[in-house]
């Protein structure tokens, strides 16, 4: 990308695709989110045995901070698509965005055939200063330097969809209904924006999945090209899609229970027999998985997670996987049915017998701005969004015996009181 640099030194998978040029600003904590590096001797004789291809730097996660070497000139917006309450809203911002920061603006030009915003007198004025866009026409690839999300969580999931490789830094404003991976309110938008444009803001790198779908005939067709050209340099012609929230391999319209072999790394280690597998990023642990029964990962975490739906077994518990590992799910040859894979609630197909779907980490994450930091941002989600953990506080026993004591007096005199009306 462009204009954005992470501090000071970025994870192996991270910084392939992340500039960092400027000088950085790095916030210093008493304790890193990351584990203690381990000792590296085990006992009088044992130590681990040293590689130096396997040395690697991780940054402490909240010491992310963001830089632009740049300033950012272009700013694509999105907005929540059939809200009329997020009219006004996108109105006044696009019009800040031009009028007092000078910004080139990108809308999907599907936004500009909304008849209530055209209506609108201010969004007349400024209408055709607007850079337009189409999906799955137009290529946004360095284009884009800035994404700003109006709405909800789903915003943030188009803005992952729209940018298959590297992404601009997301800032997303809660306007939707849950707001889970939106932080930031509305009110004061300009003073916001205007710190995050002057590069003052924490960044939380949410990881992606690569899911790439190998098709029986793909490769029988490798097989035969293969043959005619031996010495030929033949791929699977494989799709592959990035995923910030999920993968999801289910039944479909099926009656019959899901067979899904799953491998990891080769190796294979069960077979899924219920209604499907979800196999999702740590943000997406918080989404479908967890209503399937799973553990909400912290989005710094490196991990995948792997949880069945409604599985027809009493054992198997949801898993959670190094981030390294590439997954391969296929439908088992036993298997009465076919299964149907939607990718973050999009792009469903079919999954036959003999294809795959090989799942891995990707080198590209989403870069979302906090509000606050990367620890703040989350539990404040987890206590507005999902409630999490909310209960009446127990009385402490001075309270209690207080309660009791009053309580016994009350009974006694509400007994008195009985007796008397019975005469």
């Amino acid at each position: 990308m462009r204009f954005l640099g992470i501090v000071p030194q970025l994870p192996m998978f991270f910084s392939r695709f992340l500039s960092v040029s400027a000088v950085a600003i790095c916030i210093r904590r008493t304790r890193s989110l990351n584990a203690p590096s381990p000792v590296q001797q085990f006992g009088p004789c044992g130590r681990i045995m040293k590689n130096s291809a396997m040395v690697m730097q991780i940054q402490d996660p909240a010491s992310q901070r963001l830089t632009w070497y740049k300033p950012p000139l272009t700013v694509l917006v999105i907005k929540k698509v059939s809200d009329a309450s997020v009219l006004a809203p996108f109105v006044y911002l696009v019009d800040w965005l031009l009028q007092e920061k000078n910004m080139v603006v990108w809308v999907e030009s599907a936004v500009l055939e909304d008849a209530q915003l055209n209506e609108n007198v201010r969004f007349k004025a400024i209408r055709d200063k607007l850079v337009t866009f189409k999906d799955g026409r137009d290529d946004l690839t360095d284009r884009i330097d800035f994404i700003v999300c109006l709405g909800g969580d789903g915003t943030l999931l188009y803005a992952s969809l729209l940018f298959q490789q590297s992404v601009p830094p997301v800032m997303a404003f809660h306007l939707g209904s849950l707001g889970f991976l939106t932080p930031f309110r509305f009110d004061n938008f300009e003073e916001q924006l205007t710190s995050v444009l002057e590069g003052h803001a924490a960044l939380t790198l949410r990881s992606r999945l690569r899911c790439v779908m190998h098709r029986r005939s793909d490769r029988k067709h490798e097989a035969k090209t293969l043959e005619a050209d031996p010495d030929g340099d033949a791929r699977p012609a494989a799709n592959s899609i990035l995923v910030l929230n999920e993968v999801v391999i289910d039944r479909g319209p099926s009656p019959y229970l899901s067979n899904i072999d799953l491998f990891l790394d080769g190796k294979y280690i069960t077979s899924v027999q219920g209604d499907g597998l979800i196999v999702s990023t740590p943000t997406g642990s918080t989404a479908y998985a967890a209503a399937a029964g799973a553990s909400m990962i912290h989005p710094s975490v490196p991990a995948i997670m792997v949880t069945p739906i409604c599985p027809h077994s009493l054992s198997f518990r949801p898993i959670v996987v190094p981030a390294g590992v590439e997954l391969k799910i296929s439908v088992s040859p036993e298997s009465r049915n076919t299964s149907w894979v939607s990718f973050d609630g999009r792009n469903r197909q079919e999954l036959f017998h003999g294809d795959s779907l090989r799942v891995t980490t990707s080198i590209y994450p989403v870069p979302c701005i906090c509000a606050q930091d990367q620890i703040s941002d989350w539990f404040a989600s987890l206590a507005d969004g999902l409630h999490w953990n909310v209960r009446k506080r127990q009385k402490c026993l001075d309270e209690l015996s207080d309660l009791t004591a009053s309580g016994s007096e009350d009974t006694l005199d509400e007994i008195e009181n009985m007796k008397l009306y019975d005469v």
